[in-house]
């Protein structure tokens, strides 16, 4: 069988998977459309939690920027791990607590205001749009390797599988979709490392053989040395920079972890999953579930990402010299079939027939996309067909399953945050459960159509998304848990203020306040200090929670039927009854 054939099978099988859960699961009220009726089990929730969170960055992406990247794109592990940490641990059970459908709904009541309601809707729109432009960029490259299509073609279909599960089966469909694209998605990121660890350094343990011995000679090095200290020799060798040192300043590096770190716990498509499950113990364990299956994703990353890059050097050098690179005639097959998606391109610089892979740009000849290098690592390993199709079915899954709970969180905030809530406060149950579903097909559509020109690769663009969730919704929802001083006013203020600070850095620092032919899809040179705008929503954060408080301070203070509902949602019920007379 040919591996277009095995492809499609295995892809096909996975997506009649997904369908035909939708379809069981159809979301019949607005509870199971907004929170799948409050009556998902915990590890379930986990599960659905850890597909929902692992996104086509995290797989397809994240592992390709630290093969190229290095020391310096570690913060993408830090940051994103850390991140879960301080969702589940400081912001989740209270939000639970609370009982609502949404975190608009959340930082409406909590500071009793609609405008403040309105900020956080367009908030979450903007920083969940941002961050699905990534997933449909993830779901483009996927199918237009795996699938023989073109990009374009590629997220028109993902568009439409995501159209069916989604709109008809609401958060319902979404959590147990999710489930399975767990399963999909973890066995087809780590088999293929096993297979690759095991070919390399003899180590079953992607993470342990990331430390281990070569087991066999890789570009002209003898094995016997450790696979991290080989990968250093070849890269400095070829003029690349060191994958071991920092080259990144370390206020740059520790902002962007910060807004990471921070923007995934203000993320909401994240934190609705909680919302799901009975009560605030199972929120608590569906946490704890969901972080054992996060880890083993990503403590498997920076083994995939290292064995790429190496993998990939040993294609173009096989004998470990530059003189003896590869010619272009005989590239493998993996090659060919990746320069049809213009995801890799050759240029022969000299003339000489050879492909010149080193760090100087001007002589380098070969140009590799971030984000297909897990889902080409198989090909370049010469894994069996079979382990192949399996990733291609993983990377749509993460892509996928992320889409999906972005869109729930988009779909929730327009039907019942802005028509419920505002618009039209008498609509019936079955008019808001339209709405939702029209809302989402909207915003599929609008996602799809800013997919064909993102704003970098997948995690690049993800990372732009957790910046303006740093900044916006993340300052508010831990002011609205942690202090009474916080009014009104302040919330809306900070949110704005943080908002718009971060946006506006990113559009300068990007160039795209000027046409688009001009415009850089690119870090530029940082505008201050040496702050990217991938870094900037953790100084945007900073100015909301300065602004919310200032403002606060000089304004009225918070009603008390507000203190007491602050304390209702940090307070256990019944707590100090022990010791009460």
């Amino acid at each position: 069988m040919d591996q277009f054939t095995l492809n499609l099978l295995v892809v096909g099988a996975t997506f009649a998977l997904y369908i035909g859960i939708a379809i069981w699961a159809r979301a019949g009220s607005t509870s199971e459309f907004y929170a799948a009726g409050r009556g998902v089990h915990p590890v379930l929730n986990g599960m659905a939690t850890g597909a929902d969170w692992m996104s086509a960055a995290s797989f397809i992406s994240m592992a390709g920027i630290i093969a190229f990247g290095g020391y310096d794109t570690s913060a993408y592990l830090m940051g994103w791990t850390g991140g879960y940490v301080l969702l589940a641990m400081l912001l989740a059970p209270y939000l639970r607590k609370f009982g609502k459908f949404t975190v608009p709904e959340f930082i409406g009541d909590r500071f009793y205001s609609q405008s403040a309601r309105t900020v956080a809707v367009v908030c979450l729109i903007i920083a969940s749009t941002t961050y699905v432009i990534g997933q449909m960029t993830g779901v483009g490259v996927a199918f237009s390797r795996f699938l023989g299509v073109t990009k374009e073609s590629g997220l028109y279909i993902g568009a439409i599988i995501v159209v069916f599960y989604a709109v008809l089966g609401g958060m319902k469909g979404i959590t147990y979709t999710q489930v399975a694209q767990y399963v999909v998605l973890i066995i087809a990121y780590t088999i293929p490392a096993i297979f690759i660890s095991l070919n390399l350094t003899g180590n079953p343990i992607p993470a342990l053989g990331l430390f281990s011995s070569t087991s066999i000679d890789v570009a002209g090095v003898t094995a016997g040395q450790p696979l991290l200290a080989t990968l250093e020799q070849l890269v400095t060798e070829l003029g690349f920079k060191s994958y071991l040192s920092q080259s990144d300043t370390t206020l740059n590096m520790f902002l962007f972890t910060v807004s990471l770190m921070i923007g995934t716990a203000g993320l909401p498509h994240v934190i609705v999953r909680f919302f799901t499950v009975p009560t605030v113990k199972d929120a608590r364990s569906s946490a704890g579930w969901a972080l054992v299956f996060i880890a083993l994703l990503y403590l498997t990353a920076p083994a995939v990402a290292a064995m790429a890059r190496l993998n990939l050097i040993s294609t173009i050098y096989p004998n470990g010299t530059a003189e003896a690179a590869l010619s272009y005639d005989a590239r493998p097959e993996w090659v060919s079939n990746w320069e049809t998606t213009g995801l890799l391109k050759f240029e022969d610089k000299n003339g000489d027939g050879l492909i010149n892979y080193v760090g100087d740009k001007d002589a380098n000849e070969l140009t590799v996309n971030n984000d297909i290098m897990v889902l080409a690592n198989p090909e370049i390993a010469q894994l069996p067909g079979w382990v192949i199709a399996l990733v291609a079915a993983g990377g749509l899954a993460a892509a996928l399953s992320t889409a999906a709970g972005l869109l729930m969180a988009i779909a929730s905030a327009v039907s019942h945050d802005l028509i419920k809530s505002q618009i039209n406060p008498n609509i019936s149950e079955k008019g808001e459960l339209m709405a939702a579903r029209i809302s989402m097909a909207v915003a599929i559509a609008v996602a799809t159509w800013l997919g064909l020109n993102p704003p970098g690769f997948a995690a690049q663009t993800v990372a732009l998304a957790f910046g303006l969730a740093a900044a916006s919704i993340f300052p508010a929802i831990l002011m609205g848990i942690f202090s009474k001083r916080v009014n009104n006013k302040g919330a809306v203020a900070g949110m704005l203020a943080g908002l718009i600070a971060t946006v506006v850095y990113i559009f300068l620092h990007k160039g795209w306040f000027f046409v688009a032919s001009t415009a850089s899809f690119s870090d530029a040179d940082p505008l201050l200090l040496s702050i990217k705008s991938t870094s900037f929503g953790a100084v945007g954060a900073l100015i909301n929670f300065v602004v919310a408080y200032l403002v606060s301070n000089a304004t009225e203070e918070v009603p008390a039927d507000v203190q007491e509902l602050i304390e209702s949602i940090r307070i256990p019920r019944g707590a100090g009854s022990a010791v009460d007379h």
